[in-house]
């Protein structure tokens, strides 16, 4: 079969790839895994004691994926867990946790901060406002399936 798409939808979905592939170098450089990497930055986004049902949340990984991070990350002495109200875990860094967010999340969100403050506020709020608007309409239309 041979779908036509359209020639917008085509570069969109490019610069979409591209940015994945950009993260996923980051956390290379890093030596973290992507898993390691979006727990470490959400923990460093959100604060010491976030849930694991927060970093689902912003990551949108599966639960499955945080839970083996999260017990891998747990066993390597970079965080530690404190039960919380029912079964909910809040996700603490050690101070070995500390240094790396410090030495390896810190600059790439300084780096993300400059690249935004690179464009105008008009641009970024543009840019805000129709991948909102785009994410909405997919996850609008995707249920006609």
């Amino acid at each position: 079969m041979n779908y036509t798409i359209q020639k917008e939808l085509k570069e969109y979905n490019k610069i979409y790839k591209e940015l994945n592939d950009i993260y996923h170098d980051i956390a290379l450089k890093t030596g973290l895994s992507d898993s390691a990497f979006d727990i470490f930055y959400t923990i460093a986004i959100m604060g010491n004691g976030c849930l694991q049902r927060d970093i689902c949340q912003m990551t949108f990984l599966s639960k499955q994926t945080i839970h083996s991070s999260v017990r891998k990350l747990e066993g390597e002495g970079y965080i530690y867990l404190k039960k919380g109200a029912g079964r909910s875990m809040h996700i603490f860094l050690t101070s070995a946790g500390e240094t790396l967010v410090a030495e390896k999340i810190q600059p790439v969100i300084a780096i993300e901060q400059k690249s935004f403050e690179d464009i105008t506020q008009k641009e970024t709020a543009e840019l805000l406002r129709l991948n909102k608007k785009y994410a909405s309409k997919l996850r609008e239309n995707i249920k006609l399936l």
